[in-house]
């Protein structure tokens, strides 16, 4: 399983780069804007890859951050979503716009991308949330079968701060559609000045602290 891929690239397609790595060529899908922010030919560039093995074909996808790939796993795990819609997805939507779409369930956002009617915008949304929710369950449970360790006086402000906040509230269930920890959204949170800021800002914020 490739976690990445790191070296120089050689070729721009229209949906693909070519990155050389110690002699190797490895070709790799991406969407138009990722490949814009890539790079310039024979700079040294590095992609988050989703590795794709199938009967007739193995492809690798990659993405500028570990958001957009979580992104495309996610819209992946759809029902008759493929790798060329999660593609398009990626090419209108950033990962703090399209997590919004689902929590607040934003059909208008997702009806913007080609390809997505909205029949399938009302799928993403019921399976994403569907997962969501899971996660929050599990990350419950996790929490419950720790009741006997001490909370420290950070983890009390911090639910002090978040608790009668929707917009917050909001943002933690997007972060977490991204695969990050709530109890690691909650401290990032707590470094940021909240006071103006709509729910995709503070997205926007949360992504930039846990991605450091």
């Amino acid at each position: 399983m490739l976690a990445y891929i790191k070296g120089i690239l050689e070729i721009k397609a229209s949906d693909y780069v070519v990155i050389d790595v110690g002699g190797l060529g490895y070709k790799v899908f991406m969407s138009a804007i990722g490949m814009e922010k890539l790079g310039k030919i024979g700079d040294t560039v590095k992609v988050h890859t989703y590795y794709r093995v199938r009967e007739d074909d193995i492809s690798i996808f990659g993405f500028n951050t570990n958001e957009e790939l979580r992104m495309f796993e996610l819209l992946l795990s759809v029902s008759g979503v493929g790798a060329k819609t999660a593609l398009a997805m990626l090419a209108v939507c950033s990962p703090s716009e399209f997590v919004l779409a689902i929590v607040s369930e934003d059909i208008k956002v997702l009806t913007s991308i080609p390809g997505i009617g909205p029949k399938s915008a009302k799928r993403i949304i019921l399976e994403l949330k569907d997962k969501i929710k899971k996660e929050q369950q599990m990350q419950e449970l996790t929490n419950a079968s720790n009741t006997n360790k001490e909370f420290s006086e950070t983890n009390i402000k911090v639910k002090q701060l978040i608790e009668d906040d929707n917009k917050v509230q909001e943002a933690i269930a997007a972060l977490q559609v991204l695969g990050y920890n709530k109890k690691e959204i909650e401290k990032a949170f707590m470094k940021i000045e909240k006071a103006n800021l709509t729910t995709e800002d503070l997205i926007k914020k949360g992504l930039v602290l846990l991605s450091n």
